[in-house]
């Protein structure tokens, strides 16, 4: 049935709604926001999180927030001024700081979760009885539904990106969290197995363990993607994006994670890249160097430890300003979202 109204009938709408609103029911009216638009209309805005900002705020939430036994971690979340909650419609961004000999005590929950690590080393995490080192430059996942805690036995603060996708889960109603009376989890016998299974990234086990998530690996360390990065510099550029790699499931060759896209950039030095836009939204963390990101009307100016973001359907355009070294960018997105359900639109002439 269409809604759409004749000249005539508005009173007669606003008459009709009135009596209908005590069943639960509705129809159409004239100053109703449109249900349908030609292209998407996002709430979010672009953003831009600068270094010294962040720091100058972690030294606090640092000094003055105890972590302590519980669910609630350290952390400066990166809000975004057109949402209610969290980063982009689908991802919560933030940023965990954590001091020496502190533990951030075990739960679990059915977003899902990463760590890109920022600064420091000497932390470790246990992900169901798995445990890895957390250092400089390391992506560690933690699935839906997985029991995981973390502590730092190093000798300075550590700081790291944590992303989840809770904005998505909890859009869908679908929030589900238990805590542990045990502030650290035991150790598997094998502490690594996964990593010992899949880590070399170009082989699989013929006879792999049997293990209840979708993807089995759950660390990919530092050397390993700026190895990938390196040889994949060799290759023409890309128009839009220079040289740019997505983090994979080595079962499926798909997203590392089925919710939240994971890729490592790399702009060579003096590039200007072409505009282009695309469903989806982005959240960007400069590992290295020194450009520019123009998002719609936003102009970002960015150096290292920046973080920026990219609404759905932004038409934006990527710029390294030197002239001799390239820089490099971690991004978290939904694109896996939006390419399972069909959603996945991209216009590279804009």
């Amino acid at each position: 049935m269409s809604d759409v109204m004749t000249a005539n009938d508005g009173d007669a709408r606003k008459n009709l709604q009135a009596d209908l609103q005590a069943l639960n029911f509705s129809i159409h009216q004239a100053d109703d926001p449109p249900l349908f638009t030609p292209v998407p209309k996002p709430t979010m805005v672009p953003c831009h999180w600068k270094h010294a900002d962040i720091m100058e705020n972690l030294d606090r939430i640092g000094r003055d927030i105890k972590l302590e036994h519980g669910s609630v971690r350290r952390t400066l979340r990166l809000g975004n001024p057109g949402l209610e909650y969290g980063t982009t419609p689908t991802i919560w961004a933030s940023i965990q700081f954590i001091n020496p000999g502190e533990v951030a005590t075990a739960h679990r929950h059915t977003a899902s979760a990463l760590r890109f690590i920022m600064h420091g080393k000497g932390a470790n995490t246990i992900v169901d009885g798995e445990q890895y080192q957390m250092n400089e430059g390391d992506l560690v996942f933690t699935p839906n539904g997985a029991w995981h805690d973390h502590e730092h036995l190093g000798d300075e603060p550590m700081i790291w990106l944590d992303v989840l996708d809770i904005s998505l889960v909890r859009s869908l109603e679908a929030v589900f969290y238990e805590g542990s009376d045990a502030p650290r989890q035991p150790v598997l016998n094998n502490p690594q197995a996964s990593f010992s299974e899949y880590g070399s990234g170009i082989m699989r086990p013929t006879y792999p363990s049997r293990l209840e998530r979708p993807n089995p690996l759950l660390a990919y360390p530092k050397a390993r993607m700026e190895d990938a990065i390196h040889n994949a510099a060799m290759l023409e550029p890309d128009p839009h994006d220079d040289t740019i790699l997505e983090f994979s499931n080595p079962l499926t060759g798909g997203p590392a994670n089925p919710t939240i896209g994971t890729f490592f950039q790399r702009l060579r030095p003096g590039i200007s890249l072409k505009p282009h836009r695309h469903t989806g939204s982005s959240v960007y963390h400069v590992v290295r160097g020194n450009g520019q990101t123009v998002v719609d009307d936003d102009v970002f100016e960015w150096a290292q430890g920046d973080f920026f973001s990219v609404p759905p359907w932004a038409k934006h355009a990527h710029a390294n300003r030197s002239d001799s070294d390239d820089c490099l960018l971690f991004q978290v997105n939904d694109f896996p979202v939006m390419k399972t359900l069909g959603l996945w639109r991209e216009e590279t002439d804009v």
